[in-house]
């Protein structure tokens, strides 16, 4: 329960709760489509919200993505930036120095990424998240559009290859419905909480 709390992004227009992101046991990522751009290190947040998203350089290619949460919680995880054909996305996957519990139960949960897709970085963030409503509408109708595993009721995910991952979610970028509402993150001046 820990592992989904903390993949449940905390965009309030976008998640109310951790089932309501597509999870992936693959990456959307291969290490020839990884980019890094400095202009994403920084705090962002929505204009007037307490949730503050917070990228720095961890390694040459990857960020340490922090988000405070409003109830002041954080999150945190691995973030990679890239690109395919032209379009920006970024993968997150949770740390393992974030796991709490004992070793048991940590053999017991089950790591995911969940991914973005990145209009711009400049002036504002502009990101969404894959609407995990619209998957399920269309896996319902179409079983076979992407390999799936379903854990529950409206509980997916996803087990396609990497491969597979980029060219479905490339395909349905413009698709009505398949991208929650961009979210505009404006650049924070003010240090961490």
């Amino acid at each position: 329960m820990q592992r989904l709390k903390l993949l449940a992004f905390p965009f309030g227009i976008l998640l109310l709760l951790s089932g309501c992101i597509v999870r992936s046991l693959h990456p959307l990522y291969t290490e020839e489509n990884v980019i890094f751009d400095a202009r994403l290190i920084g705090q962002w947040a929505e204009e007037d919200s307490k949730e503050i998203w917070e990228f720095s350089q961890q390694g040459e290619q990857q960020y340490k993505c922090v988000v405070y949460e409003k109830d002041g919680e954080q999150s945190i995880l691995v973030a990679r930036l890239l690109e395919i054909k032209g379009k920006m996305f970024l993968d997150f996957f949770p740390t393992e120095s974030d796991w709490q519990e004992g070793v048991f139960y940590q053999l017991h949960v089950l790591p995911v990424h969940s991914f973005a897709y990145i209009k711009q970085i400049e002036p504002t963030l502009q990101i969404s998240f894959p609407s995990s409503d619209w998957l399920q509408e269309l896996l319902e109708k179409n079983p076979d559009a992407i390999r799936h595993e379903e854990l529950g009721k409206d509980d997916i995910i996803l087990s396609a290859s990497t491969e597979a991952l980029q060219t479905f979610w490339l395909a349905h970028l413009d698709t009505e419905g398949a991208f929650a509402e961009l979210s505009d993150l404006q650049r924070k001046q003010t240090s961490t909480q």
